[in-house]
């Protein structure tokens, strides 16, 4: 038997009819190529999760539950697409299959888009890198420290040591501020008010020396004093210092507001407090002294 009588004789083996599906005749070839598209789906979803998994290791992003589900949506991706294709090369069609298929999807759409919106939000934050795990962020009026970022929602932490569950779509879609973004100076203000009759040149030189003299203020940036406003009662001041650490602003408000007091005492110089005059009639006067008198 030549070379040619044996292409003969296996192209008739693999043309053999095994069974019929759906209308269908399936042979050993159309088989084959099924368990061929197989393989190569399983082999290149095995190769997507581990490039993902470099991806992530590079980034630094190291939330096992993040990693596990992209992991598992993209094998999953991949599954549905190979496995579509392996049974195209059987000879099924699948056109009826993909429209109840999509019907099924925008179902699943609208149940679940909240979900969808968060999840695709998670996405975006991992994929920007713009919010991490350490960040001090400001959201909804309240700053707050990123514990880990997942898949649907972001957990951080309060001053007031709360777990907060934030909904990733919430950081994508709001204006957020980062205090640690690219460096972690946060500028801290303190408010004080004098009597109007303070000399303004001396509350100036004490706010100015007792913003200098914090040892704990970052010296990247010199303190600032301003004179923000006239009040009903007092000449309003705002002492603004730089810190290293967002985190510790309350304890460094407070640190500030005890320099500035002592400083101001030690100047002679009085801090307001809000006064108000009422002056009488005359007719109320002295009704007010008659009944004095018969009293």
């Amino acid at each position: 038997m030549d070379i040619g009588e044996i292409v003969t004789f296996l192209g008739r083996i693999l043309q053999t009819r095994l069974f019929v599906l759906a209308g269908t005749p399936v042979n050993i070839l159309t088989l084959l190529m099924f368990v061929l598209v197989v393989m190569v789906t399983l082999w290149a979803s095995h190769l997507l999760q581990r490039g993902l998994r470099r991806f992530y290791a590079v980034r630094g992003i190291k939330d096992e539950a993040t990693i596990g589900i992209s992991s598992r949506l993209a094998h999953y991706l991949v599954l549905g697409i190979g496995f579509g294709i392996a049974i195209h090369t059987l000879g099924i069609n699948l056109t009826a299959l993909f429209a109840a298929g999509a019907i099924f999807a925008i179902g699943l759409g609208f149940a679940m888009q909240n979900i969808a919106q968060n999840f695709v939000s998670g996405v975006i934050l991992l994929g920007e890198r713009s919010i991490k795990p350490g960040d001090i962020l400001q959201v909804e009026d309240r700053m707050v420290r990123v514990v880990s970022l997942g898949s649907r929602a972001t957990v951080a932490r309060s001053l007031d040591e709360e777990d907060l569950i934030i909904p990733n779509s919430t950081l994508v879609q709001s204006t957020v501020k980062n205090y640690t973004l690219r460096d972690s100076l946060y500028r801290l203000r303190a408010t004080v008010g004098v009597e109007y009759g303070s000399d303004m040149a001396l509350v100036r030189k004490t706010l100015q020396e007792a913003a200098q003299e914090v040892s704990w203020r970052s010296r990247e940036k010199d303190p600032v004093i301003l004179m923000t406003e006239f009040g009903d009662s007092s000449v309003n001041f705002e002492v603004s210092v730089w810190i290293d650490n967002p985190w510790g602003v309350r304890g460094a408000k407070s640190k500030m507001n005890e320099a500035i007091w002592w400083s101001l005492k030690a100047a002679g110089i009085a801090i307001a407090f809000p006064q108000l005059d009422v002056h009488f009639d005359p007719v109320i006067e002295n009704t007010a002294k008659q009944l004095s008198r018969n009293a």
